[in-house]
């Protein structure tokens, strides 16, 4: 039991030394940025992001850095993967959309109508995990409506919990399904960045498959499928094509 107390205490000893050594890299970083040395910067917020660290803070200035030293897909590229973390920041949201300035293609965005338009954005108010939980606590409180209708005493109280019990059955029903429709979106929402300073999509994955569209570093793609050195996309404007997957960096990855 001693040695037990002895190795978590040094655990939490290691654990708070391990927060300092992240929080004295990041004031560090921070103070680089401030006095304008944007390359150092970078490297000291990215070795952070390369220990396993993660946050929306983090890849918001990381982006930033990249954006003042002028580099269009890694600030992009950033924006985008802190905007995952904290998709209701409105800086994030801002300096995003003045990166996206910098980019050379100007694709139309066609945005979804229709029913599918209505279930995601009632899906999507909540993550599918907040979905689900609230499934469980409306499958418990059917149980307590169906045992109140079991043991009343009263045509009226009988009626009421059964009411009720319908009524919790069908809320059951409508979290499960935005909880699966939740998750299933957020699944196929796969997108990505071009790196490339230049790059030519194609009918088919192939070199030889005739040209569809000419992209540069910056624009957002979202990833379909991936066959060998090929993944195919779609452009916000609709368009499907095979894109090199050398050419293009996975936000989600």
């Amino acid at each position: 039991m001693k040695k037990q107390i002895i190795l978590f205490l040094l655990f939490l000893i290691s654990f708070a030394n391990a927060s300092e050594s992240i929080d004295a890299a990041f004031k560090k970083a921070n103070d680089l940025y401030n006095k304008g040395d944007y390359e150092q910067a970078v490297q000291s917020f990215e070795s952070i992001a390369n220990q396993g660290n993660e946050s929306a803070d983090l890849y918001f200035n990381i982006a930033n850095c990249y954006y003042k030293l002028g580099k269009v897909a890694p600030s992009i590229y950033n924006y985008e993967k802190a905007l995952l973390l904290n998709p209701d920041d409105e800086a994030i949201q801002t300096n995003l959309s003045f990166a996206q300035k910098t980019a050379i293609d100007d694709i139309k965005i066609l945005p979804e109508v229709g029913f599918k338009k209505m279930v995601k954005e009632f899906t999507s108010k909540l993550h599918y995990d907040t979905w689900a939980w609230i499934a469980v606590f409306i499958a418990f409180l059917s149980l307590l409506s169906f045992l109140g209708y079991y043991f009343g005493n009263t045509v009226l109280l009988k009626r009421t919990f059964f009411s009720l019990f319908l009524l919790f059955l069908i809320g059951i029903s409508v979290t499960v399904f935005s909880a699966f429709l939740q998750k299933k979106f957020d699944a196929n929402y796969n997108p990505a960045i071009v790196f490339e300073e230049s790059t030519t999509l194609k009918a088919e994955p192939k070199n030889s498959s005739e040209d569809v569209v000419t992209l540069h570093e910056g624009t957002k793609v979202f990833v379909l499928e991936e066959l060998g050195n090929w993944k195919q996309v779609e452009l916000t404007d609709k368009t499907k094509a095979w894109i090199d997957k050398e050419a293009i960096k996975e936000v989600k990855k």
